[in-house]
């Protein structure tokens, strides 16, 4: 059993089914990639997972611990551990950074604060009193998102495409927090389009028209990354893979 399981998911959004009898377990401890085009159900899962509006209406089950959530509301999915990391992290007109992480943190002392900013390069002297908006970039409203997940200690965390808007340079500060809540007990959801970040994972899974089409050691996704598909048995299959299925 996983710290949270997927058990016979099934969702569909206007009229179109996106997950479709998905099962899938996360090892606590870990940390997990799932990968697969667009379209293919990846973000969906993740708002489902977390209870978001819109995303609560499905057949199936989530457990946490082995006990089901998914009559629970968001709110409290999150006082239970878990949380999620945006794509493009939200603004907040007027709220300092100092304010924004303290919110979430187990230890609200300043010196934490100052400490899990430091940790994503960001130097609390010129960061603190910033206000979490238009005047910080996509890449430095990331980076305090994922220095307040730092201060929030979740027992679950699902990043979707934490490498969105990081340069490079700031991208090995986005990894390093990566391995300090594996280090610390957090189990570790990365949504991907990223080789690179796809290496970062210990396990990972290849998420298809809402199925899981192949799962194993990460490594054994990297060339998803190469040929943009695997052998498989779905009627979409690129021609180039078809002949190789067959031999």
């Amino acid at each position: 059993m996983g710290i949270v399981d997927v058990k016979n998911l099934t969702l569909s959004l206007g009229g179109k089914k996106i997950l479709d009898d998905l099962t899938i377990d996360f090892w606590p401890g870990n940390i997990h990639a799932i990968v697969g085009p667009n379209g293919a159900g990846k973000s969906t899962l993740a708002s489902t997972i977390m209870g978001l509006e819109g995303f609560t209406e499905f057949d199936g089950d989530i457990l946490l611990d082995g006990e089901s959530i998914r009559d629970l509301p968001v709110d409290k999915r999150a006082r239970k551990g878990i949380t999620l990391g945006w794509q493009e992290p939200a603004r907040f007109e007027g709220l300092p950074v100092r304010r924004f992480i303290h919110a979430a943190a187990k230890d609200k002392s300043e010196e934490n604060v100052r400490d899990c900013l430091s940790k994503l390069g960001l130097n609390p002297d010129t960061y603190m009193d910033r206000a979490v908006d238009k005047t910080l970039s996509g890449g430095e409203r990331k980076k305090v998102e994922v220095a307040s997940i730092l201060a929030m200690q979740p027992r679950f965390v699902m990043m979707d495409e934490p490498d969105s808007g990081i340069d490079v340079s700031s991208l090995d500060n986005i990894f390093h927090a990566l391995r300090i809540l594996k280090e610390a007990g957090s189990t570790v959801i990365l949504i991907t389009h990223s080789l690179a970040v796809l290496k970062q994972a210990e396990h990972g899974f290849l998420l298809c028209h809402g199925q899981i089409v192949e799962k194993g050691k990460a490594e054994k996704l990297y060339r998803y990354f190469e040929d943009k598909c695997i052998p498989c048995d779905h009627k979409n299959v690129p021609d180039i893979l078809e002949g190789e299925q067959n031999e």
